[in-house]
């Protein structure tokens, strides 16, 4: 075998290990790549989330808040009836004796309120 062709076989094969090497560098990089742009578009969905997350529980927040005030504008209305009619039934039980009748005794749940004011 004389020295060209030897100089050829060995040049073809370093070649091939350069492709080779080339090849495994640029899959390695094309990897590295895909996980930097992965972890970029994470970094990019995480305060969008985030920000749709706050916003639900904003509105849960407002929703319960409006309930809340709704609830205690109905609870408000209902001790003023409650107090109204333990007077306007007072009332009647004062004029029922005055005129010498005894009223009935009031159901065990009126009577604690009237003892306890709850």
């Amino acid at each position: 075998m004389n020295a060209a062709a030897i100089v050829t076989v060995v040049g073809s094969i370093l070649t091939l290990l350069g492709v080779a090497f080339t090849a495994r560098a640029t899959t390695r990089a094309a990897q590295a790549t895909a996980r930097a742009n992965q972890a970029a578009a994470q970094a990019t969905v995480e305060p969008n989330q985030r920000a749709e997350d706050r916003a639900a529980f904003e509105a849960v927040k407002k929703e319960l808040r409006e309930e809340l005030t709704s609830t205690r504008e109905e609870v408000k209305g209902l001790r003023s009836l409650v107090r109204a009619f333990a007077w306007y039934v007072g009332e009647l039980t004062s004029q029922m004796r005055s005129n010498g009748i005894e009223p009935p005794a009031p159901p065990q749940r009126v009577d604690e309120y009237n003892r306890t004011g709850v």
